[in-house]
């Protein structure tokens, strides 16, 4: 939607910075819990977070999308290459982020159990639909991710940019404090 609007509505500044910090939460609990032994505490308590974390995150993600697509934003600032460059940076971070969800639901479905969220509900398991599938999806999963959290470096880099150096409000758009 094109709209003269000059910030984000509230929804959608929610949305950004709680996937955000979800996101960098995930990654780093993922990195952590690769190195977890049998005998660990956190053992089977972290992936089941994690999974779930994750879970819900998609959630907020399939609504994020939607919400996107149906209310007004700012437009962009900057040159035509910043402005298009943003637009592939975004949407690439939306499909690595959709790509991560589904390896994730492969690596843990593949045995052909569900992943209970939080013992809320269970989203029921595919089975195996391809062999290797948990080892496969495993390594999808890690370098989607990195590649996720590289992106918004850049991405944060970028605004950080455009606030100290160029000036403009492409920051306050997201964070709300409009000159």
């Amino acid at each position: 939607m094109k709209s003269n609007v000059k910030k984000y509505n509230r929804i959608a500044k929610v949305n950004h910075w709680v996937a955000a910090l979800v996101i960098i939460g995930l990654f780093a609990s993922g990195l952590w819990m690769v190195d977890l032994d049998y005998y660990s505490a956190w053992y089977q308590d972290a992936p089941h977070w994690h999974k779930s974390v994750g879970l819900l995150l998609s959630g907020l993600t399939m609504f994020r999308v939607m919400w996107t697509l149906l209310t007004a934003s700012p437009i962009i600032d900057g040159t035509q290459f910043e402005k298009g460059a943003a637009k592939v940076a975004h949407a690439l971070m939306y499909l690595l982020m959709f790509s991560i969800f589904i390896s994730g639901y492969l690596i843990s479905t593949s045995d052909g159990r569900g992943i209970d969220v939080f013992d809320w509900f269970t989203v029921p398991s595919l089975g195996a639909l391809f062999e290797d599938q948990s080892d496969i999806s495993g390594l999808l999963h890690y370098y989607f991710a990195c590649v996720l959290i590289a992106l918004a470096v850049i991405h944060a880099s970028a605004s950080l940019k455009h606030h100290f150096i160029n000036k403009d409000d492409t920051l306050r758009k997201m964070t709300g404090v409009i000159k």
